[in-house]
């Protein structure tokens, strides 16, 4: 197992822990290389660098940016950039600030079936008002007894062709790509087998997130099935990327992995964490993982 997470998230965005806790988690599961990436906000990584000082856990500055790119939204993780960086700054808070319009729609969705109080409810779940999000009406309605699981909850209600899905507008790929840049980070497109992408429209999207300035793809991922990570672990290789791992952990019981240790990368990939490490990795049985 690699003791590394670039991707997880806090209750700054939505995740159900603080960034502290996130960090001890990962911590205590032998994590040796941590970011914490919150969806479109950085306001979680002085609390989870300070806690990771205080541990003796290496730290790496992380965001997830939500994109837009033609009719597909997508995810770009940024990596070890200055979070006091202005153009960043401004750039996330734009992107934040159509989320409260977004989760009306979703409600209003909702409501033509009969469910009413969702906005409401769903609100309880998000510690940050600014970030209310599909996971946090997934997690209301899970608690309302309307499914089992948020996984259900997004294939029923939340996902595209669905009465609680809103198209909105993001960030422009090219836009978060140069926040990132900007600010001194790596820009790494997030998860990719969960954007329902064919061959090629795939292969358009690696060469133009190349060109944009894009450094890494994220071939382990807690939602990658073993034949995701060959996959993106090959077309890595093909497109000259570094590659990344993280769990995207948001809260346990919600997705297949803890925070803190992910698989190996396949041979011959570049680990985009190289950069970073202040002191070597140490071995980690899989064993740590139970």
């Amino acid at each position: 197992m690699t003791p590394v997470d670039l991707h997880c998230h806090s209750n700054i965005s939505d995740g159900l822990l603080p960034p502290d806790e996130v960090v001890r988690k990962a911590h205590a599961r032998g994590c040796q290389l941590l970011a914490l990436t919150d969806h479109d906000d950085v306001r979680g990584l002085p609390l989870a660098r300070k806690t990771a000082d205080e541990l003796g856990l290496q730290f790496v500055n992380g965001v997830e940016i939500s994109v837009s790119w033609g009719k597909h939204t997508l995810h770009v993780v940024g990596l070890g950039f200055d979070d006091t960086n202005p153009e960043l700054l401004a750039g996330l808070a734009s992107v934040r600030a159509g989320r409260a319009e977004r989760a009306e729609r979703m409600a209003k969705g909702l409501e033509k079936l009969g469910m009413t109080g969702v906005l409401e409810g769903s609100q309880k779940f998000a510690d940050n008002p600014e970030m209310i999000s599909r996971t946090h009406f997934a997690r209301f309605l899970v608690e309302s007894g309307r499914c089992k699981d948020t996984k259900s909850v997004f294939k029923k209600y939340l996902v595209r062709g669905k009465p609680g899905y809103v198209e909105h507008e993001w960030a422009r790929l090219h836009d978060a790509i140069d926040w990132i840049r900007g600010a001194g980070g790596v820009a790494v497109l997030a998860h990719p087998s969960r954007y329902d992408l064919g061959n090629e429209t795939l292969r358009v999207l690696l060469i133009e997130f190349q060109r944009m300035g894009g450094e890494a793809i994220e071939v382990v991922s807690g939602t990658h099935s073993i034949a995701d990570v060959a996959r993106f672990g090959r077309l890595a290789q093909d497109f000259g990327y570094l590659c990344s791992s993280g769990t995207d952990y948001h809260a346990t019981g919600e997705g297949s992995r803890e925070p803190g240790l992910n698989s190996d990368l396949p041979i011959a990939c570049v680990p985009v964490w190289e950069r970073w490490l202040k002191a070597p990795l140490v071995d980690v049985l899989p064993a740590k993982l139970n």
